[in-house]
């Protein structure tokens, strides 16, 4: 998935890039033949004002060399389930956007919506077929790509943040099973489940780091519980939903410090669960200098970087 700009390919891999009001992060990262991933180089620097200084970022640090993405911020986009049309591919868009029409808070002519399919049992099961549709409103498109230009970075991609932590995911399947794949963010959770290096499902979760690290003196109980809860109520209902899929393991993304949550899940799960641990997995040159605290705050740039081509639908 991503919104596709066309520029020319230099440099190996992805150069994904985060602006935010007064900072902008990066990550360089490719993918090896062995399925695996390195990182080549990160970073955070101060912008002057908002997004002033992008344009000078961008020069000291060669950013025109690299193909560029971005991710959306969570509340910018929604991720909608839908039945697949059974429609000729060529008309496949066109009937996605009938479909979710009725879903957007604004009018489906102001949207760009993008396709990512979910494949059906690969038994013949007979099970609904699903996709998912990534909708923006076109104002938000354009307005991150005026960021770009006027910094002077070669934008390519847009993604967002489910199938970046699906990029990552995908490092720690192995055999026929699927995997889980949970990041608490500062402000609240994402857990997403790969199977076969596709993202099956993903569901935000209403607790944040924030408030698991503030609630280490006291009231985490609380917190890990409903996170817990959230996590066996989805593993319910996708069991329900694609039923040729069996979860392996649930993986637990870098925290900035320990939380608690890790032990939590191992005891009131019926699944293994596993801390991703990024810099085992991945190799890292010595311009990506990763601690616990930016494998976190930088999770889903490093994903982005990871990113392969799909399939075109």
């Amino acid at each position: 998935m991503g919104w596709r700009l066309k520029r020319e390919k230099t440099e190996q891999g992805w150069l994904s890039i985060s602006m935010r009001p007064g900072s902008l992060s990066y990550v360089h990262g490719r993918r090896n033949g062995n399925g695996k991933g390195a990182i080549l180089r990160c970073g955070t620097q101060a912008l002057e004002g908002e997004f002033e200084g992008a344009d000078r970022v961008a020069r000291e640090l060669g950013f025109s060399r690299y193909q560029c993405s971005t991710l959306l911020e969570p509340g910018q986009y929604q991720v909608l389930q839908v039945e697949a049309p059974n429609v000729p591919q060529i008309e496949l868009r066109t009937a996605i956007r009938w479909r979710v029409k009725d879903l957007l808070d604004y009018h489906v002519d102001d949207a760009t919506i993008d396709v990512l399919d979910v494949p059906p049992d690969p038994g013949g099961g007979g099970r609904t077929h699903y996709m998912y549709a990534i909708a923006a409103q076109n104002t938000l498109i354009l307005d991150c790509i005026g960021r770009f230009e006027a910094a002077k970075i070669p934008l390519k991609v847009i993604e967002i943040e489910e199938t970046a932590q699906r990029n990552v995911a995908t490092l720690y399947e192995s055999g026929n099973r699927g995997v889980a794949l949970l990041h608490v963010g500062e402000r609240n959770g994402l857990l997403t489940i790969n199977f076969r290096g596709e993202l099956y499902l993903a569901r935000r979760i209403d607790v944040g780091m924030k408030q698991l690290l503030a609630a280490r003196g006291g009231g985490g109980d609380e917190l890990h519980g409903r996170v817990a809860l959230e996590v066996q109520r989805t593993f319910d209902h996708f069991d329900r939903q694609f039923p040729f899929v069996a979860l392996e393991k649930l993986m637990l993304g870098p925290e900035p410090a320990e939380s608690g949550l890790a032990g939590h899940l191992a005891q009131n799960l019926g699944l293994p669960v596993e801390i991703v641990k990024l810099r085992e997995t991945l190799t890292c040159d010595a311009g990506a200098p990763l601690d616990a605290e930016s494998e976190w705050r930088l999770f889903h740039l490093l994903g982005a970087s990871l990113r392969h081509e799909e399939r075109a639908l």
